[in-house]
Formats: C-alpha cells, structure tokens, sequence
C-alpha cells in the first residue's frame, strides 16, 4: 500500500513466503513500514521500520529502525542524514548506521561532504548492505567559470575530490582515493574530461582478481590518467570515447573504452553500442578483459516499445541477452513480457554458445483502479 495524506507519505509492504524444507529454509513473514513528512518548503522527515519472522543469523526476528531527514534551503543547499539500528546478531552493540551529507551546488561553485558509518553488527535483514564495517569520509569541490570570450565554449570545470574508508571498529585505512578533474562543455553540446587519480587499496586476504591471478595480503598504492571525449546527445550518432593508462595494484592498465553509445537508424529504430578493453599487466600474471554490450530498441507507439540487450563479457565466458516488451494496454495500467538467457561461451567446447547457463521468461501485468 502507498499513498499520501495531507503532507504525509505512507507506505506497507507485506509478504509471506512458503518453506521448503528440501532446503532448509522456513515460512518467512517479511514486512516493511514508511512514513515521511513534508516539512518547510522543500524538506521532509521520515522513519522506517522493517521485521523478517525467521532470522538467518540468531534464533527469532529480526527488526531494523531508522530516522531520516532531507533539508533544503534556499535553491543550492541541501542537507541529508539518517540514522538506523538493527536487531539482528547475537552480539550486543555495534549494530548502528549513520549518514550526514552537505552539498552546495551552484553552477559557478560547488562543493560537497559526507560521513558515513556502518558497524560491524548492523544487519538489516529486510534490506542490503553493499559493504559493512566502515567509515567513509568523502569530500569535493569544484570551480565551474562560464568564458565569455570564447564562443565556442560554454563552461569549463576544474575540481578535486578526496574519499577514505576506515574499518569502523579498529580503524585501519582500507581505501583512499584522491583526484583531480578537468573538462570542458562546448556549445554544441560536446564535452571533453581528463583525470587523474591515486588509489589506494589494503588487502587484507588474496584476491583473486582474475582467473588464475592471485593477489597477496598487502597495501596497494597505484595512480592513473584517463581521458575522454563525450558527442553530444543531439547528434544523430553519439557517445563517450575514453583513454586510460597507468599503474594499477601492483602493475600496469591500459584501457580502451566506447561507452553511452546510441545510433539512431530510424525515428522508431535505435542501436546503443558499448565496448571495454582492458589490458593488464601484474607480476602475478597478465590478462585482457573485454566487456561487449549493444542495446536495441524499437517504439512501436508512444504507449509500446520492444527492447533487447545482449552483452558479453569475457571475464566470466558468458554471452547473455534481455528481450523486453513494454505495452501500456489502458493509461496507468502496463503488459511486461521479459526473456533471458545466460550461455558459456567457452572457446574448447564444439559449440562455444551451447551450454546454458540459465534461462527465465516472465510476464507482468498491472491494472489501475481509480476511485
């Protein structure tokens, strides 16, 4: 259920799953409750509360709550935190999440900062964590003149940002990345950057970066230049082309990129074409990584559109593709109709596309009811 009332924001999820006892997973009630409020002209505050009935980590539930708010002042001023525990693990403490961000982002100066917190212990079951037990602290700021004495440039920009992530329990330095952006925005839309960038990475357990290669335990400390030049989106053919080159963990990259491409072949009819390639070189060992991604699509009528991804990646030898079609049948209410497939395409097979990986075809529909 969402919806809104008076200034208030609501919404309640419920779901209750089956078990299977072949593989050991129980009945499960999952819920999750939301309320935010409009506060001042442009700012709101809110809380969550979520429950799972059957914890994968301790005996019972587990619950998380959280409090957040989102300030906005003037027309370049924003402010943003929150703050969250979880009732999850059997330990005691260390089972919280902060966040606080300012931004200042007018078009001649802007500047940002942010601090982030999450403990070891705090496991928000009905939710997810891309990466627990740190504290990142990240900063940048940036010089954005508008020349009037060259009419081929609308705006150049000149910035910096720092980033460092600390583990939240004992403190040891565990990223840091530190870099320095120039680029330029020309009338035609057309846009021009160059970086450079020195990272910093500890290690502390192999990681096996590639088949076969085998990073050791240690600190890392590596620096690199890209640049790039980006068509604008009006062309009738666009997209980024990229540069990189420099050391990278504890030997050397060079990199070719085309991303953020689109052909427009008709007015209905559109190719979005993307590759990466990427050589490495570690005393490790060296590998080449590439990354082949084209989108099609097609505009049957405003209100239906048929797309398709097919991707490679040679990292994992897979060739995958996404067949989508979007039909909104009657205003608010939607047909989707999406197949996938996952192949190897592992080169000492006889037919290097045969072997299926996975395969799934699903088929969504909505209706909306107005009263």
């Amino acid at each position: 259920m969402t919806g809104k009332v008076g200034a208030f924001d609501v919404g309640a999820l419920n779901i209750q799953t089956d078990d299977v006892p072949t593989a050991e997973i129980a009945s499960t009630n999952f819920t999750a409750l939301r309320l935010k409020r409009d506060i001042l002209r442009r700012s709101t505050i809110g809380g969550i509360f979520t429950n799972r009935s059957v914890s994968r980590v301790r005996d019972g539930a587990s619950q998380a709550y959280g409090i957040d708010g989102s300030f906005s002042f003037y027309e370049n001023v924003q402010v943003v935190t929150y703050y969250a525990t979880t009732r999850t693990l059997e330990a005691d403490g260390h089972d919280t999440s902060y966040y606080g961000r300012f931004a200042y982002r007018g078009d001649r100066y802007s500047a940002e900062s942010s601090h982030l917190v999450i403990e070891e212990n705090f496991v928000p079951e009905v939710g997810f964590v891309k990466r627990s037990n740190i504290r990142r602290t990240f900063a940048r700021a940036a010089f954005s003149p508008r020349p009037q004495s060259i009419e081929s440039v609308r705006q150049f920009r000149v910035g910096g940002r720092v980033e460092h992530v600390l583990t939240a329990d004992t403190g040891l330095l565990e990223t840091r990345l530190a870099s320095l952006q120039f680029s330029t925005e020309f009338e035609n839309s057309d846009r021009f950057n160059a970086d450079v960038a020195n990272s910093y990475e500890f290690l502390q357990e192999p990681f096996e970066i590639a088949s076969g290669v085998i990073l050791p335990v240690g600190a890392y400390d590596f620096t690199d230049a890209r640049m790039s030049y980006r068509f604008g989106q009006q062309r009738r053919a666009n997209g980024s082309l990229s540069v990189r080159a420099g050391s990278f963990w504890s030997g050397d990259i060079k990199a070719v990129e085309f991303t953020q491409g689109r052909v427009e072949v008709r007015e209905q009819f559109s190719i979005e074409p993307s590759v990466s390639v990427n050589w490495i070189s570690l005393p490790e060992g060296a590998f080449r990584t590439t990354l082949v991604r084209t989108r099609f699509s097609y505009t049957f009528s405003p209100r239906m559109f048929f797309s398709a991804l097919v991707q490679y990646n040679s990292s994992g030898e897979s060739l995958s593709s996404n067949l989508r079609l979007r039909w909104e049948y009657t205003p608010g209410s939607e047909l989707f109709i999406v197949y996938t497939d996952d192949r190897d395409t592992d080169p000492f097979t006889p037919d290097r596309f045969s072997e299926l990986r996975n395969r799934g075809l699903v088929v969504k529909i909505t209706r909306l009811f107005r009263f």
